[in-house]
């Protein structure tokens, strides 16, 4: 990081540019929030294409593909708020500590990305400040509108069939965070219809040093959550999109009432 003693933090995105994120269904009255932190590959004007060819920004390395728009029909169909980011990944990583090496990476699967090196220390205030900050701000926000409502938050997200080399068997990945009983009874529902091979805490569990948005807002409010990862190719077009977000809202449904039943036998 190049050191630059001018700490005035310069906005990164211009008047006429789309905001840091996109709140869908606002007064939702489903007791699910969504969020979706890798929903765009879009990337502010004043950074040109970070050095990229258009093909490298369409790929995996620059947003999860498929999950907003399972996440825009989850949303629709469970009446749940939605919040999602909307600039890359590539950009800064909103599920990123901001200590992590990838909040800001240097290189993603391989590939560089010329425009992260060397940034000065007032480029990185600048991306936290116009975008981290906000995104994060506004599930605050919400949550924090719904204190007193059960609420069960879940994080969308999708994942790449190959990675190094090893293939991943699986369709979706369930993963929990601290309280494991929502994400079990939800694995166990998508399992049972049959349809979908499902990894347990796979292909990614949630770990404190590498995930952000459920570690920070699921302890704030001390609600439960889950990590839902949909593998890409299973969402390449509207129809499969349409598929697998009807599956998990089916599945989620049949569990709902038991993951907030729990929750709270837990607070009694």
């Amino acid at each position: 990081m190049t050191i630059d003693t001018d700490t005035t933090v310069l906005p990164l995105l211009g008047a006429e540019e789309a905001p840091a994120f996109e709140l869908v269904n606002a007064e939702g009255h489903g007791r699910a929030v969504l969020v979706c932190d890798h929903a765009s590959n879009r990337i502010p004007q004043q950074l040109g294409n970070l050095g990229l060819d258009a093909a490298q920004l369409a790929s995996h390395i620059a947003w999860d593909p498929g999950a907003a728009e399972v996440a825009r029909l989850l949303s629709a169909q469970l009446d749940a708020p939605l919040l999602l980011s909307a600039y890359s990944r590539l950009v800064i990583d909103c599920n990123r500590p901001l200590h992590n090496a990838e909040s800001i990476a240097a290189q993603s699967a391989g590939i560089s990305i010329p425009g992260n090196r060397d940034l000065t220390l007032r480029q990185r205030q600048s991306r936290i400040r116009s975008l981290f900050e906000p995104y994060h701000a506004a599930i605050d926000h919400l949550l924090k509108s719904r204190t007193g409502q059960p609420t069960l938050l879940l994080s969308i997200h999708s994942f790449t069939p190959v990675w190094r080399g090893q293939s991943r068997p699986w369709d979706i990945g369930i993963s929990g965070w601290r309280d494991q009983h929502f994400p079990a009874l939800l694995l166990d529902a998508i399992i049972s219809g049959g349809e979908f091979k499902v990894g347990d805490n796979q292909p990614y569990p949630i770990e404190a040093d590498i995930d952000y948005t459920i570690p920070v807002h699921s302890d704030a409010y001390g609600i439960p959550s889950v990590m839902i990862e949909i593998r890409q190719d299973g969402i390449c077009n509207a129809s499969e999109v349409t598929t697998m977000a009807t599956r998990l809202a089916q599945a989620y449904r049949s569990i709902e009432a038991a993951a907030l039943k729990g929750e709270a036998e837990k607070i009694r």
